[in-house]
């Protein structure tokens, strides 16, 4: 017993959790966890990214610095749950989209063995789709956004730095084999798939499109088959009439597809170290502040309602008293009183922040939001738009790639009623480019060049949002807009809000949370 106590007490510590951000070109993780186990989190994820860039010869451009993934790692299942606002029980990571500012939210992933569980899955599934709309030309069919993501998030991960994408989709099979309903034809054919989807609860939608997508991908009788339908749809085709032309018989397609699944064995891609450039990964361990300010920071860049944003600003205030010199506390802290609707103490907070550390990009968001909230009742709105300018304008010196100085260069104009310049509208075409996955300001940008009369640029722009894959209302309401405008009808006063029967505004843009 003696020497097993001697032995205890000279053994070294084990490794402690503590918050940590991990930073690479293309994520920034904060997570209450061990550096060892962040640290093959976040290689991980930079490995998928350029696997998935490797292999589609795009991305491999890194993003602005904000317009990096911010992943925000908790708990458990259950928290992840409540702070999607869901109650179905089957989010088990979600994400949300929008300029300098895209975040995604997962429990605490098993990195140890490769294989992925179920959360690791679903952070890759949204992953891929942010880095889709990032390389998109057009507008893919459901069925292909559907598909890819779980083609690629069906990946694994070798110590030796091997990363093999298109596994066997295991998470998948269940629906596969118990609700097999689904046909290639009602893929490839929406108006198929939407005759029968109201007559049943859950399907197989996502488990066959995983199928399709593997076995056009990967089936080598087929090969050339996929480029070409894109090539079709790309050219203005229907998708059923695409599919048909590029891949023949729809049902003979689907009998194929069918004795595909029943393979004893299904390829795969196996990237080797050598094709994967992998950014490396920066740890740092977070303040003590910073630390106990993180759980407001989560929740308040989620989006928070009137009532939670009064709780919020009180329980900062406090932290805030707390660590009155931590630059990122001060930031948290604008940040909660600006949704708190006290615009005066953001201002205050933020300039408190930037006087500690002029690099908190996050400040000068939220001082520049709370101006321009000031300024919609300002007296004199010239001099007020001018001023909630400056912060974007000293963010843009910063970020010269910041997409937030761009929007709200346009911004400006708007909030005046002046009709914006046309080095403003190329602002807000620019803000685009730096973020194609932001729904919401794609929608913007495609009413703009409506009203600019440029209807066929404003097609081509609203089409990820008709066609987004969680997109709900506002993908309903951005199809109703280019079918008007794609309708031969005169636009010459056509108002797209004349169009509206909910909200326009896009569930994926803003954000819903999306599993």
């Amino acid at each position: 017993m003696l020497l097993l106590l001697v032995a205890m007490l000279v053994m070294p510590a084990a490794a402690q959790a503590k918050w940590l951000e991990a930073s690479s070109a293309h994520f920034v993780i904060y997570a209450n966890d061990t550096e060892e186990e962040l640290r093959q989190f976040s290689d991980q994820l930079e490995r998928y990214h350029s696997g998935m860039a490797f292999l589609l010869n795009a991305g491999k451009e890194p993003p602005s610095p904000s317009n990096r993934v911010t992943i925000f790692v908790v708990k458990n299942e259950r928290e992840v749950r409540k702070l999607a606002r869901d109650n179905s029980g089957f989010v088990y990571a979600f994400y949300k989209p929008r300029a300098g500012a895209s975040i995604a939210v997962t429990p605490r992933v098993n990195t140890g063995t490769g294989r992925l569980d179920f959360s690791m899955i679903a952070l890759l599934h949204e992953y891929t789709h942010h880095f889709l709309y990032s390389i998109a030309q057009f507008p893919w069919p459901l069925w292909f956004m559907e598909g890819s993501a779980e083609f690629f998030a069906s990946a694994q991960f070798s110590r030796d730095g091997t990363v093999m994408l298109g596994m066997p989709a295991r998470h998948r099979a269940a629906e596969l084999f118990y609700v097999p309903d689904v046909t290639a034809r009602d893929l490839l054919d929406p108006e198929s798939y939407e005759k029968k989807k109201n007559r049943r609860g859950y399907d197989a939608y996502y488990g066959k499109s995983w199928l399709l997508y593997h076995y056009l991908s990967l089936e080598k009788s087929r090969s050339g088959q996929l480029k070409k339908y894109l090539s079709l749809l790309q050219s203005g085709k229907r998708s059923v009439d695409a599919a048909q032309e590029a891949f023949g018989d729809l049902d003979v397609l689907e009998r194929y597809v069918a004795q595909y699944m029943k393979r004893p064995r299904l390829s795969y891609i196996h990237l080797s170290p050598a094709v994967i450039q992998a950014s490396p990964v920066a740890l740092r361990e977070l303040s003590d502040g910073e630390a106990a300010i993180m759980p407001i920071r989560i929740r308040s860049q989620l989006g928070v309602t009137e009532e939670e944003a009064g709780q919020i600003f009180t329980e900062s205030k406090a932290i805030a008293a707390r660590y009155p010199g931590d630059a990122a506390v001060l930031t948290a802290l604008a940040e909660a009183a600006h949704d708190a609707g006290d615009d005066d103490a953001a201002i205050r907070a933020a300039d408190a922040a930037l006087a500690i550390d002029p690099r908190q990009v996050n400040a000068y968001v939220q001082k520049g939001l709370s101006l321009f909230r000031k300024a919609e009742k300002a007296e004199d709105a010239e001099s007020a738009y001018r001023a909630a300018r400056a912060p974007f304008l000293a963010l843009n010196k910063l970020e010269n790639d910041h997409p937030l100085p761009l929007v709200y260069y346009y911004l400006a104009f708007v909030g005046q009623g002046v009709t914006p310049t046309d080095t403003a509208v190329q602002a807000l075409q620019r803000a685009v480019e730096l973020a194609p996955f932001d729904l919401g300001l794609r929608q913007q940008l495609a009413f703009q060049q409506i009203r600019d009369k440029h209807y066929d640029a404003a097609v081509v722009t609203l089409g990820p949002v008709a066609y987004n894959p969680h997109g709900g209302s506002g993908s309903a309401f951005a199809r109703r807009v280019i079918d008007r405008l794609t309708s031969g009808e005169n636009l010459e006063d056509f108002d797209p809000s004349s169009l509206e029967e909910d909200s326009p505004a896009d569930e994926g843009a803003e954000g819903a949370p999306e599993e």
